[in-house]
């Protein structure tokens, strides 16, 4: 069993520093210890059975003078309205700024059929401001083959808001994308070769050899023996027994099934824009000695004005005086002991006093030195 840690003085040390084991303990309480069950559907994927990217251009229209000019939205207009059967003067210069043109993406889901409607995403390629109020017109959605998926089109909405007067502007959100729920049709299906043959593949999402002689055992018990085979730590080969008489009846039986899952490889994932260090409930660390200190600078500057005597020829001049001050702060040696549960790594480093920012270069330096028995991924 995990050490429990007591909320109330924890909630003592929510100082500057003190965050991070609080951070860190709030995602402790809510980690599971050791194996768990969980359903064939969770942890696998049938082969054949994915989602497709479509992707087109487009033109958003309507706008209140927050669209862009473009030559690829100029380009993108005239050709519409050629579509629609307008002629164009030679020459003709557009420059209206309730145009943009958009990027629109769509995931088209497995088994999808033609008439059923998509979500899709529409974000600005050029300079417009906000494509709030805009309306999309008929884009034809692409595949990676580049045929003709889906046709989307309608009223963007757009999280955000902004306002601008006076070389003053505030901006909530992001204005330069939007969604348009129901806003694509599909027109051509993509066929899923599922139900046809002997056998049926699983594909683990993590693979894991100890996870894939699980199922393969699982399946087994259920339906019998033969049924299922490994042919890696990923891939899993099923063939669906002679008492079934449809394949989707198998399948929803196969995917139902618990299988109780190995345990997490230990990893630290580390973000070094944000500062966010995660820790799976696997990591341990060795004995180690570790010395933190800070180092502050700090610059202060006093302006004022240097004002000559009277009937003088100097003349009124600003002077800054400006003070350096470095305090460095000593170094905190703590000795980290040997240790199996994820709590008390955590206190142990908040001990330190780290901050964030900190344990990022703690980390590398503990797993360089042999400390830190986890993998480092930083993202």
């Amino acid at each position: 069993m995990m050490k429990q840690i007591n909320p109330f003085l924890w909630s003592q040390r929510l100082t500057t520093n003190g965050l991070v084991g609080a951070f860190f303990y709030l995602m402790i309480s809510a980690l599971p210890i050791g194996a768990q069950a969980e359903r064939i559907k969770d942890i696998a994927n049938v082969a054949g059975i994915r989602d497709n990217q479509l992707m087109g251009y487009g033109i958003v229209v309507g706008l209140d003078g927050t669209g862009d000019v473009s030559p690829l939205t100029t380009q993108g207009i005239i050709s519409a309205m050629i579509q629609l059967g307008v002629k164009l003067p030679p020459g003709v210069n557009l420059n209206a700024k309730n145009i943009a043109g958009v990027a629109v993406t769509a995931v088209l889901p497995p088994f999808a059929q033609q008439g059923q409607t998509l979500d899709v995403t529409v974000s600005s390629l050029g300079s417009a401001k906000s494509l709030r109020g805009g309306t999309l017109l008929m884009t034809a959605l692409k595949g990676a083959d580049g045929a003709i998926y889906a046709m989307a089109q309608g009223n963007l909405l757009v999280g955000g808001a902004g306002a601008s007067a006076g070389g003053s502007s505030v901006t909530v959100n992001h204005l330069n994308a939007g969604r348009i729920a129901a806003g694509a049709t599909v027109e051509k299906t993509v066929d899923v070769a599922v139900g046809q043959g002997d056998t049926v593949a699983l594909e683990l999402r993590e693979a894991d050899f100890t996870t894939a002689s699980r199922v393969v055992s699982a399946i087994n018990s259920r339906f019998g023996q033969n049924t299922a085979a490994a042919m890696n730590g990923r891939v899993i080969m099923v063939r669906a027994p002679m008492d079934y008489d449809n394949r989707v009846g198998f399948l929803s039986d196969l995917q139902s099934l618990t299988v109780k899952t190995a345990d997490n490889i230990a990893k630290v994932v580390l973000n070094g824009r944000t500062g966010s260090v995660v820790m799976n409930q696997s990591v341990t660390v060795k004995e180690c000695a570790i010395a933190h200190g800070n180092l502050s600078v700090v610059i202060s500057t006093n302006n004022e004005v240097s004002q000559p005597g009277a009937f003088s020829s100097g003349q009124t001049a600003g002077v800054s005086n400006s003070q350096i001050d470095i305090t460095a702060q000593p170094g905190l040696v703590v000795r980290l002991p040997n240790s199996v549960l994820l709590a008390d790594v955590v206190k142990a480093l908040n001990s330190i006093g780290a901050t964030p920012q900190d344990l990022l270069a703690i980390l590398q330096a503990m797993k360089a030195a042999g400390s830190l028995n986890a993998e480092l991924e930083i993202i």
